[in-house]
């Protein structure tokens, strides 16, 4: 099973470049996905990679900022005022990111509306649609598709 989360662009741009290595929930999953899908939130509005979860850790907000800080991607004053003084603090690992080449449109994995935190994914068959919607948008930004000249 994979999962779409929701992430700021910066923080999503952090994830891809390898600056981030730990991303932190405050709600997390029943099951652990094995991949996660980024939908970067406004203004892009579109999935732009994906990552592999690797271990889950959660605890208090201090446990996991001291586990955690420098691979985190945020600041100590965002830290906290993300888990806003929650007793539970999730940090899942990233590992083995992909950016894709042409960001991906959210109704290519049959989802109308952004993920408030996330979504579980069947992609069974969304892996085969996505190689083709990428493959689709490429050539049309490249000239190749639509209203030829000739």
């Amino acid at each position: 099973m994979d999962a779409l989360l929701s992430i700021k662009p910066n923080y999503a741009e952090a994830i891809l470049s390898g600056a981030k290595t730990w991303e932190f929930r405050k709600k997390c999953f029943r099951e652990p996905p094995r991949r996660v899908y980024i939908y970067c939130s406004t203004p892009t509005k579109k999935v732009v990679g994906s990552f592999d979860v690797g271990k889950i850790i959660f605890g208090s907000p201090y446990k996991i900022w001291r586990r955690c800080n420098g691979d985190g991607g945020i600041s100590k004053k965002e830290f906290f005022n993300y888990s806003n003084g929650g007793s539970i603090v999730y940090a899942i690992k990233i590992s083995r990111v992909k950016r894709f080449r042409v960001p991906i449109k959210l109704s290519s994995f049959g989802k109308n509306k952004p993920p408030i935190s996330f979504y579980y994914l069947n992609t069974h068959n969304i892996k085969k649609k996505n190689f083709f919607c990428q493959f689709r948008e490429l050539f049309s930004k490249l000239g190749f598709l639509g209203g030829g000249n000739g």
